[in-house]
This record gives C-alpha cells, structure tokens and sequence, in this order.
C-alpha cells in the first residue's frame, strides 16, 4: 500500500524516534509499504518518520546513482535501529532533496564516511563503513529518525530564503505527484 508522506511543518519530524524489536507490529508489512511509497515517489531512501511512524527504521535503493557511483549498483537495504558511530572524511556539498520537501533541492555538507550499526529485516546486526553517495543518502535517512531535515543544515541565508517555500509545503501548496500528509491543512 503506498502511504501518504507527512510534510514538513508535521510536528512528527521532529520527535527522535525510537528503537523497536522484531515483534514490532506489523513490521514486514509495514516495510513492504515503505518500499512501495518509495518508488511510487521517486524517492531513494524514506524514513518511518515520513510515513508517521516514530521508530528508527528506514529503506534505500541507490542503484539510481549507479552510472555516476558504481558502488551503488544493487544497493538495496533495510535498516532497524541503525546507530551512526563514527564519521571521519572530508565534508562534501551534494544537493539533496526530501520527500518531505518537495521540489526543493540544495547544497548539503556531509562527512565522507559513516560508521553504521543496524539490522536487517531479518534482525541480523551489522556493523559496517560506507563512503560517498551511499554514506550521504544513511545520514539523510539517519537525520529523520534524529528529528533532523536536510533544511537544517544549509546556509542559513539560504533558508531565509525558502522561508516562505518551506510554509507554503505545510499549507499544502506544492505540486507533490503523491499523497501527503499537511500540518496546516485540514483534511
């Protein structure tokens, strides 16, 4: 089923979420939805905080990025609980864009590599690094699980200048081709 994405603005995308064990309810089929959500949106990672669930769970498939970062060829996975550990690296700018945040696109700074602990599906743990594209698209994922949008962290300038873009999203007004959930717009 594809799920509605909640907009920015949506007090849920703020809240920390929390960890959950493998008799979370419905867990199989709820990541079954987010994986549908996400491609029905174009989308390459979703987070359960965009879809209102508060805990840390999310998808990616980077094999869109394949031609420019081979590493992300069959790169499909499900991460529970994840916990970033360590990052080291030079910060680079990548432009990001959310499905919580439709249509805009800016300049992000992030660390090179990541340190991830999670599980998988199956609730197997997994201690593993990832670098570039891949380490960039964890911590986007990894961000709303921390209450964390990418808009928080471009040039404050530039978000003075989306100010009124960013409340125009939670009024509802944006061309999004998917269902959303608004904060300031009655349903």
């Amino acid at each position: 089923m594809i799920l509605p994405i909640v907009a920015i603005g949506h007090p849920n995308l703020r809240k920390v979420s929390v960890d959950i064990t493998s008799e979370y309810p419905g867990l199989q089929q709820l990541i079954t939805d987010m994986w549908e959500t996400m491609y029905f949106s174009s989308g390459v990672g979703l987070a359960a905080p965009q879809v209102n669930k508060q805990i840390r769970l999310f998808v990616i498939d980077a094999t869109p990025y394949e031609k420019e970062s081979p590493e992300t060829r069959e790169f499909k996975k499900v991460f529970i609980n994840p916990k970033i550990v360590d990052e080291k690296g030079e910060e680079w700018a990548f432009s990001e864009g959310c499905l919580s945040i439709p249509d805009i696109h800016e300049d992000v700074m992030r660390k090179a590599d990541v340190r991830l602990t999670y599980y998988d599906e199956q609730f197997n743990f997994h201690d593993e690094w990832f670098s570039g594209i891949l380490a960039r698209i964890i911590q986007h994922e990894y961000d709303h699980l921390e209450g964390i949008l990418f808009v928080d962290k471009i040039h404050p300038l530039r978000k003075i200048m989306l100010k009124r873009k960013l409340q125009e999203i939670a009024k509802g007004i944006t061309e999004a081709k998917y269902r959303m959930i608004f904060p300031s717009k009655k349903r």
